[in-house]
C-alpha cells in the first residue's frame, strides 16, 4: 500500500490530511474526535491576545450557494476567531498534544500587528508543545475591521515584518496563512519568504455576499435586519485555491517554498490535485463541517487506492508533477486541435449541445439530419471549443478527438486520426510524451 505519511517542515503526520483553522478546530473535544477519526493534523481556531473577549453574533453565521440537488457547493461565514479564553485553549492544545503525540497540532494566531502583541503569545503558545504556527494573515471580516487578517495580508511589508517577528521570537516553523482577497498572490508570499517564513497555506475566505434575503432586503445571514460580507469557502472556490497554488509553485521568487494547500477540497482527488500542484499537505474545513469528520477516510482510502494504481509509494513521488504545464496563455501549443465527437448510443436526444453551440458558439452541431432529431458534430465549423462538453448532461456522451494536421483534400475539412494508431502517430504532439 502507498505510504501517506507526511513530513511538512519536519511536523510528521499519518497522512496529509489537517483540519483547517475554524469551528471544528475549537476545543479539545472536537479536535480528539477528528484525531479519533483519523485526520493527521489539525489548526486549531484562531487564538487571539489576552483581553477583552472576543463576541460572536448569536444568530445565523452562515449563508449557503446550493446545486440542484441541495449539495453544498459554497458556504459564506461572518464568524469570528475564538471566542473562548486564550487560556483554556492553550490549556487544551497542551493536553491534545500529549494524548495524541503523532498527530499534528499547529496554532492559528491572530493579535494586532505590534512587535509586543507578538512577543507576549508567542512564548505561551510555544509551551504547549504545538508542532508550529500559522500565521493568520487571511480573515476578510470582522477582524479585518480591527486592522488584523487580511488588513495585514494585503500589504506585503506588514506581512514581511511580522514573520520576521515570529521568527525572531519563537523557535516553531513559521506558517504564514495567505488572504485571496487581493489582485497578485505573489506579492505577499514573496513577502513572507523575505522575511523568513518556513511556508505558506491558502487560500483563507473570499470576500463575499452570497444572497440578498427579497422580502427584508438583508443580505443573508442576516442579524436582526442587517448583514455584512463574510468569508466565502467550499468546493466553489477549488478553482480559485488551484490557481493561485500554482501562482505561488511556478514563481521564480517563491518556487520551492513549502505550501500548505486549502480551499474547497472535499475528495481525495482534490487533494492530489493540491498535491500535484505542490502542496506538502492539505487542509480541510467545509467538506468536514458538511459531512462530519469520518468524511476523511474516504479521502484515505481514495488517495491510497489511487496512488496504488499509478504506482507512487509515497505523496512525494507525485508533488509537483503538474507545475511544469502550467504556463502563460501565450505559450500554449497553437497548432494542437480537437474537435468533438458525440457518441450517438449515449446520446438522450436532449438538445442542450446544440442550443448551446448554435445560440452563443459556432454554430457547429446539427439538430435535424433528414427530417429526424439527430445531433452531430460539424467538423469544419467545430473549433474545439468544448462548451457542448460541458452542457451536456451525460458523462462521456460528448468527447474532444485530438486531430492529425492537415486536411482532407476531397472535403476540405480536418482528418480524423486514426485511434488504433494515434498514440503513436508521427502528427499526435503527445506522441513523443507517450513514447518516453
Amino acid at each position: 500500500m502507498a505510504d501517506l505519511s507526511s513530513n511538512f517542515l519536519g511536523i510528521k503526520s499519518p497522512n496529509p490530511f489537517w483540519l483547517a483553522s475554524a469551528p471544528p478546530t475549537d476545543k479539545a473535544y472536537n479536535v480528539e474526535r477528528a484525531f479519533a477519526a483519523g485526520w493527521g493534523g489539525v489548526v486549531w481556531k484562531t487564538l487571539g491576545e489576552e483581553g477583552p473577549p472576543v463576541v460572536n453574533v448569536n444568530g445565523p453565521r452562515y449563508g449557503a450557494i446550493h446545486g440542484p440537488d441541495r449539495r453544498l457547493l459554497g458556504l459564506n461565514n461572518i464568524e469570528l476567531i475564538t471566542d473562548r479564553p486564550l487560556e483554556v485553549n492553550l490549556r487544551e492544545m497542551t493536553e491534545v498534544k500529549k494524548k495524541w503525540p503523532d498527530r499534528a497540532l499547529i496554532a492559528s494566531i491572530m493579535v494586532p500587528c505590534e512587535e509586543e502583541a507578538w512577543k507576549a503569545i508567542l512564548p505561551r503558545v510555544e509551551e504547549t508543545g504545538c508542532d508550529g504556527i500559522e500565521l493568520n494573515f487571511g480573515c476578510p471580516h470582522g477582524m479585518s475591521e480591527r486592522g488584523m487578517g487580511a488588513a495585514v495580508g494585503q500589504v506585503p511589508e506588514y506581512i514581511e515584518m511580522v514573520v520576521r517577528w515570529c521568527k525572531q521570537y519563537t523557535r516553531m516553523p513559521v506558517i504564514t496563512k495567505l488572504t485571496p482577497n487581493i489582485t497578485d498572490v505573489r506579492k505577499p508570499a514573496r513577502a513572507a519568504k523575505s522575511g523568513g517564513t518556513d511556508a505558506v497555506s491558502l487560500i483563507n475566505t473570499i470576500n463575499s455576499i452570497v444572497s440578498v434575503d427579497l422580502d427584508t432586503f438583508a443580505p443573508n445571514p442576516s442579524i436582526d435586519g442587517r448583514g455584512s460580507h463574510g468569508g466565502y469557502c467550499g468546493p466553489a472556490v477549488k478553482p480559485i485555491a488551484l490557481n493561485m497554488v500554482a501562482e505561488i509553485a511556478r514563481d521564480a521568487e517563491t518556487r520551492g517554498l513549502p505550501i500548505s494547500g486549502i480551499g474547497g477540497i472535499t475528495t481525495w482527488r482534490d487533494a492530489a490535485e493540491f498535491i500535484a500542484l505542490g502542496c506538502g499537505n492539505v487542509q480541510v474545513c467545509t467538506a468536514a463541517m458538511t459531512y462530519g469528520f469520518k468524511v476523511v477516510q474516504e479521502m484515505i482510502s481514495g488517495l491510497s487506492d489511487w496512488m496504488d494504481s499509478r504506482g507512487f509509494s509515497s505523496i512525494e513521488d507525485f508533488r509537483g508533477m503538474a507545475v511544469p504545464n502550467v504556463t502563460d496563455w501565450q505559450y500554449l501549443n497553437l497548432n494542437y486541435i480537437t474537435k468533438a465527437q458525440i457518441d450517438q448510443d449515449l446520446c438522450i436526444k436532449c438538445g442542450r449541445c446544440h442550443i448551446a453551440c448554435e445560440d452563443t458558439s459556432h454554430q457547429a452541431i446539427t439538430s435535424m439530419v433528414d427530417g429526424v432529431r439527430h445531433f452531430e458534430v460539424i467538423d469544419e465549423e467545430c473549433v474545439g471549443c468544448n462548451l457542448c462538453v460541458n452542457v451536456c448532461p451525460v458523462e462521456n456522451c460528448i468527447d474532444m478527438v485530438p486531430m492529425i494536421s492537415g486536411v482532407d483534400p476531397r472535403t476540405k475539412t480536418p482528418v480524423r486520426p486514426d485511434y488504433a494508431n494515434w498514440t503513436t502517430h508521427p502528427n499526435n504532439p503527445m506522441a513523443k510524451v507517450a513514447a518516453e
